[in-house]
């Protein structure tokens, strides 16, 4: 039998809108950046190795979706890892390309 959640429609769309916004590596390289504390575009820019403007794009994107959020600090705007699943799926994420795939 089929989980009746499993086939909410408009349930189903917001989890693939989610699950298109990780789907990209600098995305996910921001998020692995932000796992280990807030950040400005400068700092993410420079670890990046990445033009401020293209690192706004995407945070814009990830702040879109609600993944981050961000906070003034003086002149600085931080970023900092809003929704809590984005953590779990990343560890997931990250766990499964060490193991290989492989299930135990």
């Amino acid at each position: 039998m089929v989980r009746e959640d499993l086939i909410n429609e408009e349930r189903l769309e917001e989890l693939a809108e989610f699950f298109k916004v990780l789907a990209h590596p600098v995305r996910l390289k921001i998020i692995a950046i932000l796992l280990e504390g807030k950040q400005c575009v400068k700092n993410l820019g420079e670890l990046l190795n990445l033009s401020q403007p293209n690192v706004s794009q995407h945070l814009s994107i990830l702040r879109a979706k609600r993944v981050v959020g961000c906070k003034r600090e003086g002149p600085t705007i931080c970023y900092y890892i809003k929704d809590d699943r984005v953590i779990k799926i990343y560890n997931l994420l990250i766990k499964e390309a060490k193991d290989g795939g492989q299930s135990n």
